[in-house]
């Protein structure tokens, strides 16, 4: 029997919240963690995924992220998934143990190993050593689009047959013959997280049971109550819905992610500074309004759009990075 994740429901993927001078800003992440478990419905959250730009944390600022993120998990039930993102199986592994031996981490979500691109055998052998020897419940990040390794249909068969594999965050850009075959063989313990987010309606339409969502960290009642109308079988609420934050997603992925989601995140007043570290840039002006705008149209059913309960956003100049 595998462990038991409760993968289902909304997954929100937060943004590292930064100053001006790229410090970390704790508070900020922890008062983001809290109202996306709080008002905003999700099911759980997700620590240093792409979105939180892992990639530029340092070892303690990872620290320090997991430990913000789990105690507000810990705080509202809720589960805690942890990127662990690198092409180096035996480092993945130590990562899995470490976060394994805090008690506070429910499953890893791991890419299939980017750039080396060891192909489908390779892939699986990566994800049988993690389940054997990292000590935690595995979710499959399929992203060819970042890995430059695409995954066959028999491949991913075999990985949700991995004793520690719970579920698989879907991101090929595509809801194809491939998604559909995914989602109609049915394997108890295994759950299907939508991670496209302009895509994630119809791809619950089709039966998937949540999704990671980065636009998520905007709107995040609203994309809960997407994926609960599906569940509850309201197609109509659903569509409507759906149409609507497919154009919100767009304008937020409309630069490299997160840099628009952090312009609108401070334009409301929710983390101190817009900006990101190098090699991103922060997101244009233009953009920002775009995806602010779009964002304040959904305040009455998510997060005010800016704290005190304005619906007014205002959009300051993007912050450049310093290094």
């Amino acid at each position: 029997m595998k462990p038991e994740a409760h993968l289902t429901g909304l997954f929100v993927p937060l943004v590292t919240p930064f100053t001006d001078d790229l410090r970390l800003a704790p508070d900020a992440l922890a008062r983001l963690a809290d109202e996306a478990l709080s008002a905003g419905g999700a099911r759980g959250l997700v620590a240093l995924g792409t979105t939180a730009e892992a990639a530029t944390l340092t070892t303690e600022e990872k620290a320090a992220v997991v430990r913000i993120c789990s105690a507000a998990c810990r705080a509202h039930g809720a589960p805690l998934i942890v990127g662990v993102g690198t092409n180096d199986t035996a480092a993945a592994i130590t990562t899995l143990r470490e976060l394994a031996g805090s008690g506070d981490v429910d499953a890893a979500l791991v890419p299939t190993p980017p750039y080396t691109r060891p192909g489908e055998a390779g892939v699986l052998a990566h994800f049988s050593a993690l389940a054997e020897h990292g000590g935690l419940p595995l979710v499959v990040y399929d992203i060819p689009y970042r890995t430059g390794q695409s995954l066959g249909i028999s491949t991913r068969n075999a990985l949700k047959h991995l004793p520690e594999v719970v579920g698989i965050k879907y991101a090929t850009g595509a809801v194809d013959a491939a998604a559909m075959e995914l989602l109609g063989s049915s394997t108890p313990g295994f759950a299907v997280l939508g991670g496209d987010d302009a895509v994630i309606s119809p791809l619950l339409a089709a039966g998937a049971h949540g999704g990671i969502l980065a636009s998520a960290n905007v709107r995040t009642a609203d994309y809960a109550e997407l994926i609960s109308l599906w569940q509850r079988d309201a197609a109509g609420p659903a569509r409507r819905l759906g149409a609507e934050l497919a154009r919100l997603s767009a304008a937020l992925f409309a630069e490299p992610n997160p840099t628009v989601i952090k312009g609108v995140l401070h334009a409301q007043g929710r983390i101190p500074s817009p900006a990101v570290r190098l090699p991103l840039l922060a997101a244009s002006a233009d953009s920002v309004r775009r995806a602010a705008d779009l964002a304040t149209a959904g305040a009455r059913r998510g997060v005010p759009a800016q704290r005190g309960g304005s619906s007014t956003t205002n959009v300051p100049n993007p912050t450049s990075p310093r290094v």
